[in-house]
């Protein structure tokens, strides 16, 4: 099963509301997402892989910084993972990582900035793949947050 369809097989069992958009063009950064969707990029709900102690991914709103002081006080040592290891830490290719699902050996940290709207677009598993949800719903299923990790 490819990428995009465990993020969709996962969503679908769910049981929150989302809608799965794809594009013919890369949605792999914040500002390429905004522009395919019509949004804003704070809008978007981006996750940035960290490796160090822990793998970690945190998703933040698509105008936040993640702070590596805050993050390091969670997980432990961090900087941000490498093109490389973003595929070999969590199983999905740069630009396509979603907030779920992820082996339990991944920490998946939610930042509070995503609560300013009532719904926000992430990666669905492939560089042109997004769904979007209400934050809450997202932050539920992570299981974890929302935390202050970012500047």
């Amino acid at each position: 099963m490819g990428s995009r369809e465990r993020v969709a097989e996962y969503l679908s069992k769910s049981g929150v509301k989302y809608e799965i958009r794809e594009f013919d063009e890369s949605t792999k950064n914040s500002a390429l997402a905004a522009r395919a969707l019509g949004c804003s990029v704070p809008e978007i709900a981006k996750s940035v892989v960290f490796v160090g102690d822990r793998t970690a991914v945190v998703v933040t709103s698509g105008d936040r910084r993640v702070s590596v002081p805050k993050l390091s006080r969670m997980v432990g040592d961090a900087r941000i993972a490498r093109p490389d290891e973003v595929r070999e830490k969590t199983g999905f290719p740069i630009g396509g990582v979603p907030p779920f699902p992820h082996d339990s050996s991944v920490a998946v940290l939610t930042d509070i900035s995503l609560t300013r709207f009532r719904s926000v677009w992430a990666s669905a598993g492939a560089p042109n793949a997004v769904f979007r949800m209400d934050p809450s719903d997202m932050i539920r299923l992570v299981g974890s947050g929302p935390f202050d990790l970012s500047d």
